[in-house]
């Protein structure tokens, strides 16, 4: 489980005005379709991905993991998926291959860590992660299937939980996709299977959304700042990525 106040702290830099303004205005769901795709996509942009899968799969077995000949030929059949325009195929395969792949468990039981972001190829070795390491695998392997960066974000959200008329929430990250600048969003979720539109995921409520060109606060139009120099996290995760495998431009 992700450590909310240490994570929103970074972001923020201790502004509790700010963040209790985000807060009550993450409380709807416009404001999750605000911060999808109502937010300004004119930033620079990076170079697609590269990826070795021989470098990658060498990196799983380095932190301890036993990949089947199965789960590389999957890997295969997947990255062989070229992404298309308003063509959900990848995400859907995508999506599909690392929520059969990694069993939920938190950062305390993998990692005995409160927090902590793996990288894909630990993700894999260990064959279990949390909502972020979900996301942030898809998030990779969609950029090197040709997704533009600017239509990935990955979103801090308070997911409700125990029911429509639950007020109990907790920390939660999904992957939203969207395939032009002014289009419903869509969320990849490793809680639920099926690839959704942000509307039709009412217990969501958005904090703060990141990628490669920036991070975002709900209802603002620029960036915070960058996420190497905002997120520890992500920039631990940015080193490793390279040595699996990931020829990355930020």
């Amino acid at each position: 489980m992700m450590s909310t106040s240490h994570l929103i702290n970074e972001v923020y830099g201790g502004n509790l005005f700010a963040i209790n303004q985000s807060f009550k205005a993450s409380n709807t769901v416009s404001v999750l379709l605000l911060l999808c795709f109502g937010l300004s996509m004119a930033f620079a942009s990076v170079d697609r991905l590269t990826f070795d899968p021989a470098q990658f799969w060498i990196a799983v077995k380095q932190y301890g993991g036993q990949s089947s000949t199965k789960q590389q030929s999957e890997l295969s059949t997947l990255l062989a998926t070229p992404y298309q325009d308003m063509n959900i195929d990848a995400l859907t395969k995508v999506n599909r291959y690392f929520n059969e792949s990694l069993l939920y468990q938190t950062d305390d039981a993998v990692w005995l860590q409160k927090d902590y972001w793996a990288s894909p190829a630990e993700s894999i070795a260990k064959g279990a992660g949390d909502c972020e390491d979900y996301a942030i695998a898809k998030y990779f392997f969609l950029l090197h299937l040709g997704v533009p960066p600017s239509q990935l974000r990955l979103v801090y959200v308070k997911a409700k939980i125990g029911g429509r008329r639950s007020t109990v929430t907790q920390a939660h990250m999904v992957l939203g996709f969207y395939p032009s600048g002014r289009s419903e969003p869509l969320i990849l979720d490793n809680l639920i299977g099926d690839i959704l539109p942000a509307s039709q995921r009412t217990d969501l409520s958005p904090v703060f959304s990141f990628n490669s060109e920036g991070i975002f606060q709900p209802g603002q139009t620029a960036s915070v700042g960058q996420p190497s120099a905002r997120l520890s996290q992500w920039r631990n995760v940015m080193v490793k990525l390279k040595q699996e495998g990931f020829d990355i431009n930020e």
